[in-house]
């Protein structure tokens, strides 16, 4: 168990996964700026119960699972407004949580195994083809920084595939966690492929 920062969220991030912030609250300006300038990432948990931003005597509901978030980019846009670009890290499940500096929220937690590189089998091999086409078109309408993203485009396994296409479709909140929690990165590339209606119906 690590104990970590958290950063509630009412949507997070995937595993390799590009999450945008802009951060005007005080007890995330320090946050974000300490987590940079020590290059250590911070935990991106999905809000069950609670707001985004802090209300006085609110205590947030959090989901289980999570998923670090490392900062790519940092641009200081005022004095009390950052604007972050964030990579998803390993996934991780929630322990005890408590109230720290700033009102920051703190977690134990235990991380997930990252997923091993299973290839794709031939009958989801078209949620793969698609969303190539979809970089592809992009790339060609240099459109691609526009795309919740980032190379290197890892085609040929499950879990970057299924990880890609649950940040894209326009499922509800606990359909993304059942996702996000889902060990076996075939298993989730065949849930996509079910939420899309092109795999088998269980």
């Amino acid at each position: 168990m690590e104990r970590i920062p958290l950063f509630p969220l009412s949507h997070g991030v995937f595993p390799d996964g590009v999450l945008h912030l802009q951060i005007f609250e005080v007890r995330y300006l320090d946050l974000i700026r300490r987590c940079h300038r020590e290059h250590s990432p911070f935990g991106v948990a999905w809000l069950a119960q609670g707001n985004e931003v802090a209300v006085p005597g609110q205590v947030p509901r959090l989901h289980a699972v999570g998923t670090l978030a490392h900062i790519d980019t940092l641009e200081t846009l005022q004095a009390a407004l950052l604007r972050v670009r964030c990579i998803g890290g390993r996934r991780f499940t929630l322990g005890a949580t408590e109230a720290g500096p700033y009102g920051v929220w703190y977690a134990q937690v235990e991380y997930v195994p990252e997923d091993l590189p299973t290839p794709i089998p031939a009958e989801l091999q078209p949620l793969a083809n698609r969303l190539g086409r979809g970089i592809a078109q992009a790339q060609a309408d240099q459109r691609l920084s526009e795309l919740p993203l980032q190379a290197p485009y890892r085609l040929d396994e499950c879990g970057w595939v299924a990880n890609r296409w649950a940040e894209m479709l326009p499922l509800s909140a606990p359909e993304k966690l059942a996702l996000l929690g889902q060990t076996d990165p075939l298993a989730r590339l065949d849930l996509v492929a079910q939420h899309l209606g092109t795999g088998p119906q269980k």
